[in-house]
């Protein structure tokens, strides 16, 4: 595959530049194995929809076609779990756990990742996304199988995460 570029100018990145290697969804590391794309998780309902709202060139145009977002302000009623599952900027800031490659965060990341950039900070994110998993253990000890309003803040943090708790 031939590398192509992407230039982003967007509220929180100016000419920032990353090239696409792999082909969109294919190649994925062997230990990040995630269960939904990102068309499929903003279709769902992630960050109370204020993700992404201001980079939609970035991205491919299907993605936002039935994707739930709020421009104004995070609204925790467009999760799919209706509950607020986040923390703001501010705090994964704090944490140092933003790379300066994707301001906003892991899903920035994951999106990117998904659509073929490779780099430097993957092998991190990738780890993150596997502690997370953490949580599906708990599910399943404390939850009906089934049973979506148990535990509704952890499912929605785990969605957040790609994985499919509406399946645990």
């Amino acid at each position: 595959m031939k590398a192509k570029k992407v230039v982003v100018n967007d509220l929180m990145q100016t000419d920032y530049v990353y090239y696409l290697t792999e082909p969109v969804g294919e190649n994925f590391d062997p230990e990040f194995r995630p269960e939904l794309t990102p068309k499929e998780l903003l279709e769902l309902g992630v960050f109370g929809g204020k993700y992404l709202t201001d980079c939609r060139d970035e991205f491919p145009a299907d993605w936002f076609e039935h994707a739930k977002l709020c421009h104004e302000f995070h609204d925790p009623k467009l999760n799919f779990f209706g509950v607020n599952a986040s923390k703001p900027l501010s705090y994964w800031r704090e944490k140092g756990w933003i790379h300066s490659d994707d301001p906003r965060g892991w899903f920035q990341w994951y999106c990117r990742y998904y659509l073929g950039r490779r780099g430097p900070d993957d092998q991190r994110q990738i780890k993150r996304w596997k502690a997370i998993a953490r949580h599906i253990g708990q599910l399943r000890k404390n939850c009906p199988e089934g049973v979506l309003s148990c535990r509704r803040k952890q499912r929605q943090a785990l969605l957040h995460w790609a994985y499919d708790s509406r399946k645990m």
